[in-house]
């Protein structure tokens, strides 16, 4: 979402760049499985970068091979909203997913619904213990501080038509998440940022380099268990569970935009075996919504606002 942002009244202290060894250096990569790391300076969208690289170079983006920016003019969330930060303000980031067992075997596609979830549980997760953010998601992608939006996850499959050598097709899971804006350059009134919830640490390179290893290690296991989200996970609890126990959306009253300009307004139950969000009605009829924006309604006297 482009939003015109209002001057600043004082001037802003520069804002400190990725920190490329540390991001680049070999024991930090085989430590969290990335199979290599590129940084640019700007783009317009790591996830579009990825979509065409994976088409035009397969073999040189394996699994989790990951893109970073620190500045990204153009990027892309759900239902092709646009938003742009200020450079060095935000982290940019997209992986590459090809998904395979232990043997080697491809993970069932029905189980890609699954991998924006746990892109959001792993951020959750880096939030909570990194930072000292009390994150929660929200159905079906973004991860929310105390009702705000701090970050946004978006999974997009790559060309199908494109695999000829028998490679596994890609999913590339891009991230957003909002490090040192102020209250003046935030795309929206209902976002937030790191700095503005008093995070413990700013620091992008320590932020994402826990990211991307929490991702890594719940993704393996993930995948380990054949895409099963009733599996345990990581030497814990399943991702199903996780996820569950960490969606504020859950035991809500919430209004789903559905495709076609549809509306559903009920009580969002819980999530079905493929992550869609299951909602009742006020007629008692269950919904299931596989895609859509959900807003989370608060009770008030004449009803929901």
């Amino acid at each position: 979402m482009d939003v015109e942002q209002p001057a600043s009244s004082e001037p802003r202290a520069p804002r400190s760049g990725l920190d490329r060894d540390a991001l680049l250096h070999p024991d930090f990569l085989a430590a969290a499985g990335i199979s290599q790391l590129k940084i640019v300076e700007t783009t317009g969208s790591t996830n579009a970068d990825l979509l065409r690289a994976v088409t035009t170079e397969p073999k040189e983006w394996s699994d989790l091979a990951v893109l970073t920016a620190e500045h990204q003019t153009a990027g892309r969330g759900r239902l092709d909203r646009h938003w742009e930060s200020p450079a060095r303000s935000a982290i940019s980031v997209s992986i590459v997913l090809r998904p395979v067992n232990t043997q080697g075997l491809p993970v069932p596609t029905q189980s890609y619904s699954w991998l924006s979830l746990l892109g959001a549980l792993a951020l959750r997760e880096t939030l909570l213990e990194t930072a000292g953010l009390p994150a929660e998601i929200k159905w079906p992608n973004d991860v929310l501080v105390r009702g705000r939006k701090i970050a946004g996850i978006l999974a997009q499959m790559g060309q199908l038509g494109q695999v000829s050598d028998g490679s596994v097709p890609a999913v590339i899971l891009g991230t957003g998440l909002n490090v040192t804006l102020a209250e003046d350059e935030l795309p929206v009134p209902t976002a937030t940022s790191l700095l503005l919830e008093g995070a413990t640490t700013t620091d992008r390179t320590l932020l994402l380099q826990n990211y991307l290893s929490r991702f890594a290690a719940l993704y393996r296991s993930f995948c380990n268990a054949d895409g099963d989200p009733a599996a345990g996970l990581a030497g814990g609890s399943s991702l199903h569970k996780r996820v569950e126990a960490a969606m504020v959306t859950l035991g809500r009253e919430v209004k789903a935009h559905l495709p076609g300009d549809h509306e559903l307004v009920g009580h969002a139950s819980r999530l079905d075996e493929y992550g869609s969000l299951l909602v009742v009605d006020h007629g008692g009829r269950e919904h299931v919504v596989t895609a859509g924006d959900v807003v989370h309604l608060r009770t008030t006297e004449s009803g929901y606002a």
